[in-house]
């Protein structure tokens, strides 16, 4: 069985059929996924499609994208919707340095609220990094030396190898994506083979970046098989034993997680 660690199931790419795209990813073995919030004042749409699948779980929090526009959510509130069964984890937050679609200093403030909520309530920080590396692994570096370790995970990891180690001896997993099968990211395949196997994620971040040979086409959780069966290659492992591993070490960081 394989999880797809990090997707965007509320999206309307998928409202039209949500049902035959969950049909899809169980035929190809896909056995939960977490659906990710953007927007805490859009929670409620994130939970709803949560409630209605027993293969789908979600997070609570605001994507650096939107940080600038949510400002108000304070630590307490995200502590609070998080207390909700289906949230198993906090997020996505983080610091997006290429679009710089949000002030800088609020990404990084609401990344430090994250951070806070991330270790009061146990539940794993999904952290997007994007073109800051340096700020991400400064930010993460001072929030574990002032207040000790908290659980997190580099989503779509496509940074370079100093952030994954850093994150590495942090604590942190790393989740990879359908940008590990394209053409051009040979050192991202570099750091792939070099992550401790026992940190190591899988995802879609669908409807983005399809993975090959679905490259430019939407993404869905079934493809995240592509993916792992490049990882697999990475890592020199069978694939079987991969979706092992990555289930294993998903289900460790996700400890709500109820997997069937």
């Amino acid at each position: 069985m394989l999880v797809d660690s990090h997707c965007h199931l509320d999206f309307a790419d998928f409202e039209s059929e949500r049902d035959a795209v969950l049909s899809r990813a169980a035929e190809a073995g896909v056995g939960h996924m977490v659906t990710i919030c953007t927007r805490v004042h859009k929670f409620d749409q994130i939970k709803a499609v949560a409630e209605a699948y027993d293969t789908v779980t979600c997070s609570v929090g605001t994507h650096p994208h939107n940080a600038g526009e949510e400002t108000d959510v304070e630590v307490d509130e995200l502590v609070a919707l998080a207390e909700h069964p289906k949230v198993v984890a906090i997020g996505e937050a983080g610091l997006d340095y290429h679009y710089d679609n949000a002030p800088r200093d609020a990404q990084a403030e609401g990344l430090k609220r994250h951070i806070k909520a991330a270790r009061i309530t146990g539940l794993p920080l999904v952290i997007h990094a994007r073109s800051a590396d340096e700020d991400m692994a400064t930010i993460l570096e001072e929030a574990h030396q002032a207040d000790g370790p908290f659980p997190m995970v580099l989503h779509c990891f496509s940074s370079g190898e100093d952030l994954a180690k850093r994150g590495v001896a942090l604590g942190a997993y790393v989740s990879f994506s359908g940008i590990l099968t394209f053409k051009t990211a040979v050192a991202l395949r570099d750091i792939a083979a070099e992550v401790p196997e026992d940190r190591l994620l899988v995802e879609t971040d669908a409807p983005y970046l399809a993975p090959v040979p679905h490259r430019g086409k939407r993404n869905e959780p079934a493809f995240v098989t592509n993916t792992a069966r490049i990882l697999a290659d990475v890592r020199e492992m069978e694939s079987g034993r991969l979706a092992d591993v990555t289930t294993t070490n998903f289900q460790r960081l996700f400890k709500k997680v109820e997997l069937g």
